[in-house]
């Protein structure tokens, strides 16, 4: 394994990382929002309904996937820049 390969397995650990902490604190900001509630339901809150539940889940994995898209298009992007400063 290349030392580059390495390094982009870490960016990539760490990029998930940081993609899953900034996600989560826009769900939970979006949700305050959306349902005037502090409390975000997940599945194994029975004492809330099923569409609430899945409209929470697909809302959380909407955010997730457009941090995460954000997160690893700016990488590339600024790899790119840095690969041709060189």
């Amino acid at each position: 394994m290349s030392k580059g390969n390495s390094m982009s397995r870490s960016a990539s650990a760490a990029l998930g990382i940081a993609g899953g902490l900034i996600a989560g604190v826009i769900f939970k900001q979006t949700w305050r929002l959306i349902a005037r509630d502090d409390d975000t339901p997940d599945a194994g809150d029975l004492e809330r309904s099923w569409a609430e539940v899945l409209i929470a889940a697909t809302l959380q994995g909407a955010i997730s996937g457009a941090v995460k898209a954000a997160l690893n298009r700016g990488y590339l992007l600024h790899s790119q820049n840095d690969d041709d400063a060189e």
